[in-house]
């Protein structure tokens, strides 16, 4: 009986050990099932709140750039009640505990991140944005014959300015993130909300810097003074043209006003030369300084624009502030904006000619670059033409009639395809407008890591190129040594007829006057790499063809001349190698005839086989 009462009193002790230590165990894979059940609801939560704030936002960007602030203003703020309750959720202290565990703690601290990000974004960036779009009078801010009214655009550059700041601060913090240690579903949303926020800081910042120059650009302090350059594009420059028509676009208080009209034919020979750097005098010829006409066959636009300065006021002894240039497609997308242009003004006379009397965004670009050529001999009355033209659009333009809408969407499609470019002689406006693209810049904070560029240049000395159709592409060629490869493929067509030589005019084809023969177009096509790459070689139609390397502003630089006869299309490819920078290549491409949607193709993936 002693020995059984001390088997029973061991089984309890036993029964009372496990249960001490059963007790915490238990509890503790309780609350551990429950925190984790609760951290998935938590990020289920946090998802479909920023999933709801990010559908959002297409119908914010709908109702600011139809000009509906009040409805803007709506949508913000629900915006901002979904990255509020997103932020609430990650805030949590359990969240916050679970983001120091080891391991798996960096993926709650970046969903943290985002979700902090984007509160940040909607509360401290779009939130004041839309408040000031709202007071904005638009209307007030285009050319009319009162001016523009600038105050309200000054007044709400501290406010632009200090919502970029926020997105921006917003950005960086998500940009420290190693992404390469979460998980795929944490990764992959963070690696989209970089780039979105990547967008939205290029926009503020943009917006931010407009916001600032533009008041005293359009002459709020004092006049403006620039010199208009409009390019031709039938005779091919690396920037888009042969500078045609010349003009000075004065701003006083916002007011619009077209003052002296010239030609570059005019301006006539520099002697001495105006000085240009030598290394593009090595690439382009010392024409460069020489000539108005070939001041952009580099396709640095700070380089060409310096230079038609110089130019402008060696011949006229005016001063001028800075450069602006467009093209005729530029000009019809600002025809959208002012509407239909009757050309019944002295010094136009189109009728007389045989041209259209009502130019429209429609038939604008072949009148200028084709029409014209057939009807008007005289290379003098081309040219005033020319300045009759763009001096109607201009005075449409300063008389009030553009539409908001349509005006802002006309100068961002000629931004987005480099056929509006600008140039400030004064140091501090310039250093902001080499920020971007508007710049024309080959190197500095507009360019890419990994950008590429193809430029054209006549060396017919014609209008040919209007019959040119062109299509580049970046091809990723096998890797080699652990560096990326990448060729560029440009294909030219001369889609001239066959009897050109007889039908086309002798100043369009040239005459043979410069050794081409008449209806065959002569181009430099020049290609430029990133900086740190070099051309490994180069091919004319599949075959290897020697090229004449050069370095600009530290990137390679290769050129080839090509000649097409009428009907005749020919492949020119560039292969750069030992790129090193790891980010997505872009192309940039001089401006042609063509929408630059039909000339840029996607990139293509060359296939690898291995050995």
């Amino acid at each position: 009986m002693r020995r059984n009462s001390k088997k029973i009193r061991n089984k309890n002790l036993k029964r009372r050990r496990l249960l001490i230590i059963g007790g915490p165990t238990v509890a503790v894979l309780v609350v551990g099932s429950a925190c984790a059940v609760w951290l998935g609801a938590t990020a289920s939560g946090i998802k479909s709140e920023l999933e709801i704030a990010t559908s959002m936002v297409p119908s914010l960007k709908s109702d600011l750039a139809a000009n509906r602030p009040a409805e803007a203003a709506i949508a913000v703020e629900k915006l901002k009640s979904h990255t509020a309750n997103a932020r609430k959720l990650a805030d949590n202290p359990i969240w916050t505990l679970a983001s120091t565990l080891p391991g798996a703690g960096q993926n709650f601290s970046a969903v943290s991140e985002v979700a902090r990000a984007a509160d940040d974004v909607a509360t401290l960036g779009l939130g004041p944005l839309v408040r000031v779009f709202s007071v904005l009078d638009w209307k007030s801010l285009l050319p009319g014959p009162d001016g523009s009214d600038l105050k309200p655009l000054k007044a709400a550059a501290p406010f632009v300015t200090s919502s970029s700041q926020a997105v921006r601060l917003s950005a960086d913090r998500l940009d420290q993130i190693d992404d390469s240690k979460l998980i795929a579903q944490v990764a992959e949303p963070l690696i989209r909300a970089r780039g979105e926020l990547r967008e939205v800081t290029g926009a503020l910042s943009a917006a931010a810097n407009a916001s600032t120059l533009l008041p005293s650009m359009l002459g709020s302090d004092e006049p403006r003074n620039y010199l208009l350059i409009v390019q031709n594009n039938a005779e091919t420059r690396a920037s888009g043209g042969i500078p045609g028509a010349l003009a000075v676009l004065n701003f006083d208080q916002g007011k619009l006003t077209l003052a002296a009209q010239s030609s570059a034919g005019e301006v006539g020979v520099m002697t001495p030369p105006v000085p240009t750097e030598a290394s593009q005098q090595q690439i382009y010829s010392a024409r460069l300084g020489k000539f108005m006409q070939d001041v952009n066959l580099t396709p640095d636009f700070p380089t060409a624009a310096a230079s038609a300065k110089a130019m402008w006021e060696r011949k006229t002894g005016q001063s001028v502030d800075g450069v602006v240039s467009v093209d005729p497609i530029a000009l019809a997308y600002l025809l959208e904006a002012t509407g239909p242009l009757e050309l019944n003004k002295q010094g136009v006379s189109p009728s007389v000619n045989g041209l259209p009397t009502t130019l429209t965004s429609k038939n604008v670009v072949q009148t200028l670059l084709s029409d014209v050529y057939s009807k008007i001999e005289q290379p003098a009355l081309q040219d005033k033409y020319f300045a009759g033209v763009a001096q109607e659009i201009f005075t449409s333009l300063s008389s009030g009639n553009a539409q908001a809408g349509p005006l802002f969407t006309a100068m961002g499609q000629s931004t987005a395809e480099g056929r509006l470019l600008v140039w400030s002689a004064r140091t501090d406006e310039q250093s902001a407008i080499t920020r971007y693209p508007l710049s024309g810049a080959v190197a500095g904070p507009s360019v890419a890591p990994a950008q590429f560029g193809v430029y054209f240049n006549d060396g017919t000395g014609a209008k040919m190129d209007y019959y040119v159709k062109r299509t580049v592409q970046l091809v990723r060629d096998c890797p080699q040594d652990g560096y990326e490869k990448i060729s560029v493929r440009i294909v030219s067509t001369n889609t001239a007829p066959a009897d050109a030589a007889k039908t086309l005019p002798s100043y369009v084809t040239g005459g043979g006057h410069f050794g081409v023969p008449p209806g065959t177009v002569q181009t430099n096509v020049i290609a430029y790499g990133p900086a740190q790459a070099h051309i490994e070689s180069a091919t004319l139609d599949g075959q290897k063809s020697p090229f004449a390397p050069y370095m600009h502003a530290s990137r390679p630089v290769g050129v080839i001349a090509q000649l097409l006869a009428p009907g005749e299309s020919k492949t020119v490819e560039f292969h750069f190698a030992k790129i090193v920078q790891h980010t997505e290549p872009n192309l940039v491409v001089t401006p042609t005839v063509q929408p630059v949607k039909d000339v840029v193709l996607p990139a293509q993936d060359a296939s690898c086989r291995q050995g």
